[in-house]
């Protein structure tokens, strides 16, 4: 993920300094760098449980000629109706009915769409206080994939921090919503902190490094919230994870190709400082959601029909496994005497 977020940083710089050449070298650096790395999907393994065995039922099948050898995968319905109103509905319905869902999709998507503004802004800051040229203000960006290179750091130290308590049993460690969102709930002050910095110093008088390094702030905590709400979903969804995904991609593009029209017109009617400053305070009112999941997301969970229905089918799988135990004790005691009783025979 710190990988994925140097994509849209290194795009100003590349396309600021090629531009000068040729506007069309910009797609053509997209078209080598895409058929550079095309190749490389074909060496990834599946790793979607379901569909690993889907694939080795299918091969058993054919390897014995049984057809009797079927997956879980296999049994769920495919038709083009239940696709369309079931499947494609259920992100909809996610955002709709989980609080889970529909507040993780409104911070995450605000997010996204700040990192989009300052596509507009930093033109606006850069070029327009310190007369900055093109590839010069694409630098600028460079400091974010800095953040996002700390907060990948943050989130390994916090896993291995994680794994230790788990080992020591520590009772903190087995609570769901302290696994993920405590990097959420830090991420969420590095964010607010970074837009006030980059308005309140973006004018002559100050150097434009001061501004700049505003970034580093602002990626460590755009990827730590990435992170820590991306997998909080999924770890509460399971094998819903795909749909509440959907639904979270779906609500972070839209805000991210629609809120960037804003970014002009509110800096050229406000001023870097006070439009900076409003991000700012929608941010500041958006770092409550992690602090409430990790204080009500158990009861939200217990309530969410969805998970009720993992906990059924962990349930049903648990007392499955519990008869089969039971039958193989059952047979192990029938099979003893008369093992006994010939020995005595003998």
């Amino acid at each position: 993920m710190a990988a994925t977020t140097f994509g849209p940083i290194l795009g100003p710089p590349i396309s600021g300094f090629i531009s000068v050449v040729s506007w069309s070298w910009a797609f053509w650096i997209g078209v080598i760098l895409a058929g550079a790395t095309w190749p490389l999907f074909y060496f990834f393994d599946e790793t979607y449980g379901p569909t690993i065995l889907k694939r080795r039922a299918k091969r058993l099948r054919k390897e014995t000629g049984n057809e009797n050898i079927i997956a879980p995968l296999e049994l769920e319905k495919t038709d083009l109706n239940h696709i369309v109103t079931v499947i494609l509905t259920r992100p909809l319905r996610m955002i709709c009915f989980e609080p889970l869902v529909l507040f993780t999709c409104l911070y995450l998507s605000y997010a996204y769409a700040i990192f989009y503004i300052f596509l507009q802004s930093y033109p606006i800051i850069f070029t327009g206080i310190y007369h900055f040229n093109a590839g010069e203000t694409g630098l600028a960006f460079l400091p974010i994939g800095v953040g996002a290179l700390i907060s990948a750091g943050i989130y390994l130290s916090w896993d291995w921090y994680l794994a230790r308590a788990q080992r020591l049993n520590r009772p903190w460690s087995r609570n769901e919503e302290m696994r993920r969102l405590p990097l959420a709930c830090i991420a969420g002050p590095f964010f607010v902190i970074s837009a006030f910095w980059l308005g309140w110093t973006s004018r002559e008088s100050i150097h434009w490094i001061v501004p700049t390094l505003a970034g580093i702030l602002f990626g460590m905590g755009y990827l730590c919230l990435f992170m820590a709400l991306l997998n909080y979903l999924v770890d509460a969804y399971e094998v819903f994870a795909a749909s509440a995904m959907a639904a979270a991609s779906l609500s972070r593009s839209s805000f991210g190709a629609v809120l960037p029209f804003a970014a002009k017109p509110m800096y050229r009617t406000m001023g870097v400082a006070w439009a900076t400053s409003l991000l700012g305070f929608f941010s500041l009112a958006l770092c409550v959601v992690p602090f409430v999941f990790v204080r009500w997301g158990g009861r939200m969970r217990d309530r969410s029909q969805f998970c009720q229905y993992l906990r059924r089918k962990k349930r049903e799988e648990e007392e499955e496994a519990e008869k089969e135990r039971e039958g193989l004790r059952e047979k192990r005691v029938m099979v003893q005497p008369n093992e006994f009783k010939g020995k005595e025979d003998v």
